[in-house]
Protein backbone atom coordinates (compact mmCIF):
# COMPACT_ATOMS: atom_id res chain seq x y z
CA UNK A 1 0.00 0.00 0.00
CA UNK A 2 0.92 3.90 -0.67
CA UNK A 3 -0.52 6.51 1.66
CA UNK A 4 0.15 9.98 0.59
CA UNK A 5 -1.50 13.09 2.17
CA UNK A 6 -2.47 16.38 0.36
CA UNK A 7 -5.06 19.05 0.42
CA UNK A 8 -8.29 18.15 -0.72
CA UNK A 9 -11.28 21.16 -0.09
CA UNK A 10 -8.56 22.94 1.80
CA UNK A 11 -8.10 20.06 4.30
CA UNK A 12 -5.63 17.83 4.88
CA UNK A 13 -6.54 14.19 3.24
CA UNK A 14 -5.81 11.05 3.85
CA UNK A 15 -5.01 8.88 0.40
CA UNK A 16 -4.54 5.45 -0.64
CA UNK A 17 -2.87 5.57 -4.19
CA UNK A 18 -3.30 2.48 -6.73
CA UNK A 19 -2.77 2.35 -10.19
CA UNK A 20 -2.60 6.32 -10.39
CA UNK A 21 -6.11 6.41 -8.61
CA UNK A 22 -6.26 7.72 -4.88
CA UNK A 23 -8.86 6.53 -2.93
CA UNK A 24 -9.78 8.62 -0.37
CA UNK A 25 -10.02 7.52 3.32
CA UNK A 26 -10.69 8.56 6.89
CA UNK A 27 -9.27 7.95 10.04
CA UNK A 28 -5.89 7.81 11.83
CA UNK A 29 -3.16 6.41 9.10
CA UNK A 30 -1.86 3.84 12.11
CA UNK A 31 -4.83 2.64 13.39
CA UNK A 32 -7.12 1.47 10.24
CA UNK A 33 -8.62 4.40 8.45
CA UNK A 34 -11.83 3.49 6.04
CA UNK A 35 -12.33 4.68 2.94
CA UNK A 36 -14.65 7.97 2.25
CA UNK A 37 -16.31 6.16 -1.33
CA UNK A 38 -14.72 9.11 -3.36
CA UNK A 39 -11.91 8.48 -5.89
CA UNK A 40 -9.79 10.86 -7.50
CA UNK A 41 -6.67 10.37 -10.19
CA UNK A 42 -3.71 11.48 -9.50
CA UNK A 43 -3.83 14.05 -11.79
CA UNK A 44 -6.35 16.00 -9.81
CA UNK A 45 -3.68 16.78 -7.05
CA UNK A 46 -2.06 19.97 -7.91
CA UNK A 47 2.04 20.43 -7.44
CA UNK A 48 1.52 22.31 -4.37
CA UNK A 49 -1.43 20.21 -2.57
CA UNK A 50 0.79 17.76 -1.53
CA UNK A 51 1.70 17.37 2.18
CA UNK A 52 4.20 15.48 4.17
CA UNK A 53 2.97 11.88 4.30
CA UNK A 54 2.33 11.48 8.08
CA UNK A 55 3.20 14.08 10.74
CA UNK A 56 6.64 13.40 12.82
CA UNK A 57 6.11 13.76 16.48
CA UNK A 58 10.01 13.41 16.16
CA UNK A 59 12.91 13.29 13.60
CA UNK A 60 15.90 11.11 13.81
CA UNK A 61 18.93 11.07 11.69
CA UNK A 62 21.83 8.90 11.64
CA UNK A 63 25.69 9.81 10.79
CA UNK A 64 28.08 7.47 9.59
CA UNK A 65 25.70 4.74 8.77
CA UNK A 66 27.54 3.68 5.58
CA UNK A 67 30.09 1.32 4.99
CA UNK A 68 31.38 3.13 1.57
CA UNK A 69 30.98 6.40 2.60
CA UNK A 70 33.14 5.40 6.57
CA UNK A 71 35.64 4.07 4.14
CA UNK A 72 36.27 6.78 1.83
CA UNK A 73 36.56 9.36 5.28
CA UNK A 74 38.54 7.33 7.76
CA UNK A 75 35.93 6.90 10.00
CA UNK A 76 35.52 4.06 12.37
CA UNK A 77 32.81 1.67 12.11
CA UNK A 78 30.60 2.76 14.39
CA UNK A 79 29.84 0.21 17.78
CA UNK A 80 26.07 1.54 18.33
CA UNK A 81 24.05 4.04 16.09
CA UNK A 82 25.00 8.16 15.66
CA UNK A 83 22.15 9.86 15.68
CA UNK A 84 20.76 13.31 15.85
CA UNK A 85 17.23 15.16 16.25
CA UNK A 86 15.73 17.47 13.61
CA UNK A 87 13.03 19.51 14.56
CA UNK A 88 9.29 18.56 13.36
CA UNK A 89 9.26 22.21 12.24
CA UNK A 90 11.54 20.70 9.33
CA UNK A 91 9.17 18.60 7.26
CA UNK A 92 8.89 18.95 4.06
CA UNK A 93 6.07 17.66 1.22
CA UNK A 94 7.23 16.18 -2.11
CA UNK A 95 6.93 19.67 -4.57
CA UNK A 96 7.06 22.11 -1.60
CA UNK A 97 9.94 24.77 -2.26
CA UNK A 98 12.68 24.64 0.76
CA UNK A 99 13.17 27.83 2.00
CA UNK A 100 16.95 29.43 1.62
CA UNK A 101 18.55 29.29 4.71
CA UNK A 102 19.66 33.29 5.58
CA UNK A 103 22.90 34.05 3.74
CA UNK A 104 24.84 34.15 7.34
CA UNK A 105 24.35 30.19 7.75
CA UNK A 106 26.65 29.30 4.85
CA UNK A 107 26.66 26.75 2.59
CA UNK A 108 23.65 24.37 2.82
CA UNK A 109 23.96 20.57 1.04
CA UNK A 110 21.12 17.89 0.46
CA UNK A 111 21.06 14.30 1.32
CA UNK A 112 19.48 11.44 -0.18
CA UNK A 113 18.49 9.13 2.15
CA UNK A 114 15.64 6.45 2.89
CA UNK A 115 13.17 7.35 5.63
CA UNK A 116 11.56 4.43 8.24
CA UNK A 117 8.40 5.16 9.50
CA UNK A 118 7.11 4.00 12.63
CA UNK A 119 3.78 2.53 12.94
CA UNK A 120 3.36 1.58 16.32
CA UNK A 121 4.67 2.49 19.93
CA UNK A 122 7.79 1.09 20.13
CA UNK A 123 9.60 1.36 23.77
CA UNK A 124 12.71 -1.53 24.52
CA UNK A 125 11.36 -3.60 22.28
CA UNK A 126 13.29 -7.35 21.52
CA UNK A 127 14.81 -7.10 18.22
CA UNK A 128 12.42 -9.71 16.87
CA UNK A 129 9.75 -7.05 17.24
CA UNK A 130 10.77 -4.46 15.44
CA UNK A 131 9.96 -4.95 11.72
CA UNK A 132 6.32 -5.11 13.55
CA UNK A 133 6.55 -1.47 14.78
CA UNK A 134 7.46 -0.16 10.94
CA UNK A 135 4.51 1.19 9.00
CA UNK A 136 6.58 1.69 5.89
CA UNK A 137 9.19 3.69 4.55
CA UNK A 138 9.58 6.77 2.21
CA UNK A 139 12.20 8.59 0.34
CA UNK A 140 14.31 11.28 2.24
CA UNK A 141 15.97 14.79 1.90
CA UNK A 142 17.99 15.47 4.78
CA UNK A 143 19.35 18.97 4.24
CA UNK A 144 22.10 20.46 6.26
CA UNK A 145 23.60 23.87 6.76
CA UNK A 146 27.15 22.01 6.60
CA UNK A 147 29.32 25.09 7.24
CA UNK A 148 26.98 25.97 10.53
CA UNK A 149 27.55 22.06 12.18
CA UNK A 150 31.05 22.75 13.00
CA UNK A 151 31.35 26.62 13.04
CA UNK A 152 31.71 26.35 16.72
CA UNK A 153 34.45 24.84 17.70
CA UNK A 154 33.41 24.03 21.57
CA UNK A 155 29.55 22.67 20.67
CA UNK A 156 29.12 20.95 17.10
CA UNK A 157 25.26 22.52 16.15
CA UNK A 158 23.94 19.28 15.08
CA UNK A 159 20.52 20.12 15.96
CA UNK A 160 20.02 23.68 14.87
CA UNK A 161 22.22 22.60 11.30
CA UNK A 162 19.39 20.19 10.50
CA UNK A 163 16.39 22.01 11.45
CA UNK A 164 15.62 24.98 9.46
CA UNK A 165 12.38 25.69 7.40
CA UNK A 166 11.79 22.58 4.68
CA UNK A 167 15.67 20.28 5.91
CA UNK A 168 13.12 17.54 6.62
CA UNK A 169 11.59 16.59 3.21
CA UNK A 170 10.13 13.40 2.76
CA UNK A 171 7.83 11.30 0.83
CA UNK A 172 6.02 11.66 -1.51
CA UNK A 173 3.74 8.20 -0.48
CA UNK A 174 4.97 6.30 2.70
CA UNK A 175 4.85 2.45 1.39
CA UNK A 176 4.16 -0.60 3.71
CA UNK A 177 5.25 -3.22 1.42
CA UNK A 178 8.72 -2.13 -0.20
CA UNK A 179 11.78 -3.87 0.98
CA UNK A 180 14.49 -1.61 0.77
CA UNK A 181 17.24 -4.62 1.24
CA UNK A 182 17.74 -4.95 -2.73
CA UNK A 183 17.18 -1.33 -3.65
CA UNK A 184 19.81 1.30 -4.90
CA UNK A 185 18.78 5.33 -4.07
CA UNK A 186 19.96 8.01 -6.42
CA UNK A 187 19.81 11.70 -5.79
CA UNK A 188 19.91 13.96 -8.89
CA UNK A 189 20.74 17.54 -9.20
CA UNK A 190 19.79 19.65 -11.53
CA UNK A 191 18.99 16.38 -13.52
CA UNK A 192 22.51 14.94 -13.04
CA UNK A 193 22.74 12.20 -11.04
CA UNK A 194 25.46 13.18 -7.84
CA UNK A 195 24.37 9.96 -5.69
CA UNK A 196 24.06 6.12 -6.15
CA UNK A 197 24.22 3.94 -3.69
CA UNK A 198 23.06 0.78 -2.61
CA UNK A 199 20.72 1.02 0.76
CA UNK A 200 22.21 -2.79 1.79
CA UNK A 201 25.55 -0.71 2.33
CA UNK A 202 23.96 -0.16 5.71
CA UNK A 203 25.74 -0.70 9.00
CA UNK A 204 22.47 -0.33 10.88
CA UNK A 205 19.86 -1.65 8.77
CA UNK A 206 16.18 -0.46 9.65
CA UNK A 207 14.87 -3.46 11.92
CA UNK A 208 18.31 -2.76 13.66
CA UNK A 209 17.99 1.17 14.16
CA UNK A 210 14.28 0.88 15.27
CA UNK A 211 15.57 -1.54 17.86
CA UNK A 212 18.19 -0.02 19.00
CA UNK A 213 17.05 3.39 19.32
CA UNK A 214 13.80 2.40 21.03
CA UNK A 215 16.27 1.51 24.31
CA UNK A 216 17.15 5.08 24.55
CA UNK A 217 13.57 6.62 23.78
CA UNK A 218 10.11 5.59 23.08
CA UNK A 219 9.21 6.14 19.20
CA UNK A 220 5.53 6.77 18.55
CA UNK A 221 3.49 5.72 15.59
CA UNK A 222 4.61 8.78 12.50
CA UNK A 223 8.10 9.81 13.79
CA UNK A 224 10.38 9.39 10.81
CA UNK A 225 14.17 7.76 11.40
CA UNK A 226 16.24 8.73 8.25
CA UNK A 227 19.02 6.33 7.56
CA UNK A 228 21.75 7.79 6.89
CA UNK A 229 23.53 8.84 3.19
CA UNK A 230 26.26 7.52 1.76
CA UNK A 231 28.92 9.36 -0.79
CA UNK A 232 28.21 12.49 -3.16
CA UNK A 233 26.95 15.05 -1.08
CA UNK A 234 27.60 18.70 -1.70
CA UNK A 235 26.39 21.87 -1.43
CA UNK A 236 23.43 23.28 -3.44
CA UNK A 237 22.75 26.98 -5.04
CA UNK A 238 19.42 28.41 -4.73
CA UNK A 239 17.14 27.63 -7.59
CA UNK A 240 18.28 23.85 -7.20
CA UNK A 241 15.76 20.83 -7.69
CA UNK A 242 16.87 17.87 -6.07
CA UNK A 243 15.05 14.31 -6.67
CA UNK A 244 15.71 11.05 -4.43
CA UNK A 245 14.64 8.19 -6.82
CA UNK A 246 14.55 4.94 -5.00
CA UNK A 247 14.24 2.01 -6.91
CA UNK A 248 10.25 0.69 -6.46
CA UNK A 249 9.27 3.46 -3.69
CA UNK A 250 9.20 6.93 -5.77
CA UNK A 251 10.70 9.96 -6.50
CA UNK A 252 10.65 12.68 -4.11
CA UNK A 253 11.09 16.34 -6.18
CA UNK A 254 12.13 19.50 -3.82
CA UNK A 255 13.56 22.87 -5.27
CA UNK A 256 16.10 24.53 -2.94
CA UNK A 257 15.95 28.27 -2.24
Amino acid sequence: MQWMRFTHHGQPTLGLLQCEQVQLHQGCLFDTPQPSGEVLTLADIAPGAWLPPCTPGKIIGLWNNFRAAADKNGWATPAEPLYFLKSPSSAAAHGQPIPAAPAEVGRVAYEGELAVVIGRRARRIAREDAAACIFGYSCANDVTAIELLFRDTSFPQWTRAKSFDGFGAFGPVIDTAFDPAAAMLRTLVGGRERQNYALADMFFPPEDLVWRISQDMTLEPGDVILCGTSLGVLPMKSGTTVEVVIDGLGTLRNTYG
